[in-house]
């Protein structure tokens, strides 16, 4: 390779994710010295500013195609982008970047990949032969890994990194925790296991968890989450008392969610990089799972995760009541900061 290398960086880049955007910190972080990347992006004066770097509109597929001919590999970075959860196009957009790299001779190189879900027969031959087109790939969950172990990926000895590893956000510095009988701190978003009434019973258990702490919605993707203290109070699914206890905050940057996290007394997390961030701050944390990655990321860190597809345990209460002030065990967090570790050496080799 060119000894300045120019990676295009493909992701659900600027748009106004705070998860995302702390994807993207970690991954140019890691990048080679001499690296000049161009990243995908739809806010592109955002991710300009912000980060530094050249952009290219990532919903225009031939700019993107051009901007892929004048760099010298592929990196599909952080997230789930290998899944048809989304849609099959989704899935059609990160397969024609993939093989044009391939017919390039450029090569592919996949960043701490969650995969799936894949529910067509179709997506998963697709994303079996792309596997075969990548020189190396490193994986944030296990699951990802035996999916991709099951569509015919194996580690390849000579390649540097390729494996498992925990999300890449675990890498982001920790902050002392101060926030011993602060507030509760909700990093919740729509999902669709929760219309209407379904909201009813979880208000509930927030409106009893600690009735003299104040509530901060802290929305993570400003595009779904911000508003939806609003959206539940317009639909009179708010209590009096819980309206009165809430606000919603408005946050641009994860450090800046972070400092909010380092100050409660718990978090309450249905955004699986809200439960990162909550952690590495230190702060108590509980997780709401709409999606596996969430339970497996509460697992991994031990701590209470309900599931929104049944109707919330009898004992909710009581698990959100035993979270208060008890922050997560800092073993725990030190050994996923070090299995992040795993995906360095994935994009080693670009320098």
């Amino acid at each position: 390779m060119p000894s300045r290398t120019r990676p295009l960086l493909v992701g659900y880049y600027g748009e106004h994710n705070l998860g995302d955007d702390a994807l993207l910190d970690v991954l140019l972080r890691q990048l080679p010295e001499g690296c000049s990347a161009t990243v995908t992006a739809r806010d592109q004066g955002l991710v300009q500013t912000r980060f530094g770097v050249s952009t290219v509109d990532r919903r225009r597929l031939a700019a993107v195609l051009l901007a892929l001919g004048r760099c010298d590999a592929l990196v599909l970075g952080g997230g789930s982008l290998l899944q048809d959860a989304t849609s099959f196009a989704s899935l059609g957009y990160y397969a024609l970047l993939i093989g044009a790299a391939w017919l390039q001779g450029k090569p592919v190189l996949l960043w701490a990949q969650g995969l799936g879900p894949l529910r067509r027969r179709r997506s998963r031959r697709l994303v079996a032969g792309l596997l075969a087109l990548t020189r190396t790939c490193s994986w944030r969950d296990p699951q990802s890994a035996q999916l991709a172990r099951s569509l015919g990926w194996r580690p390849q000895p000579d390649q540097p990194g390729e494996g498992i590893g925990s999300d890449p956000v675990w890498a982001i510095p920790r902050r002392p925790w101060q926030g011993r009988g602060g507030p509760i701190v909700l990093c919740w978003r729509p999902v669709p296991q929760l219309q209407g009434g379904g909201w009813s019973p979880w208000l509930a258990a927030l409106e009893q968890l600690a009735p003299e702490r104040a509530i901060l919605w802290l929305p993570f993707h400003a595009g779904q989450d911000r508003g939806l203290l609003a959206r539940l109070g317009e639909a009179g699914l708010l209590s009096a008392s819980l309206r009165a206890r809430s606000r919603e905050l408005q946050v641009e940057r994860p450090a800046e969610a972070m400092e909010v996290a380092a100050g409660a007394g718990l978090v309450l997390a249905m955004r699986l990089h809200g439960l990162i961030l909550a952690a590495l701050a230190g702060a108590p944390s509980a997780a709401l799972s709409y999606d596996p990655k969430v339970a497996a990321a509460a697992t991994a860190l031990g701590c209470v995760c309900v599931g929104l597809d049944q109707p919330p345990p009898t004992d909710l209460l009581l698990r959100w009541r035993a979270c208060l002030d008890h922050p997560p065990l800092d073993q725990r967090i030190e050994r996923l900061a070090r299995a992040s570790d795993a995906h360095r050496a994935v994009i080693a080799g670009l320098g």
